[in-house]
């Protein structure tokens, strides 16, 4: 089981970036949540294994339809709490 933060650039949001991000970290069996930040960015957290992971950033690169993704950084989290499904958290 892995855990990775995820922070999302470019138009990213106005675009139903974080409504398919749902859909695809849920048919991945991830877990954690996603939301805007102030900063015009999609910041995520998921937790699953290691190929879900990176099927999930893969699919960040892109992005729902209308959106233009132009960074994806990534860095492990080492949070102990445990994550249930997957949600839109309120903007940061």
């Amino acid at each position: 089981m892995s855990r990775r933060r995820l922070r999302v650039a470019g138009r990213v949001q106005g675009v139903s970036f974080r409504a398919y991000a749902v859909d695809e970290a849920r048919r991945l069996g991830l877990r954690g949540w996603v939301r805007n930040r102030r900063d015009r960015t999609v910041e995520a957290l998921v937790e699953g294994d290691d190929a879900a992971i990176a099927a999930f950033v893969r699919w960040c690169h892109e992005g729902s339809p209308a959106a233009q993704v132009t960074k994806v950084d990534v860095e492990d989290d080492g949070g102990h709490d445990r994550l249930d499904g997957f949600t839109v958290a309120p903007t940061a």
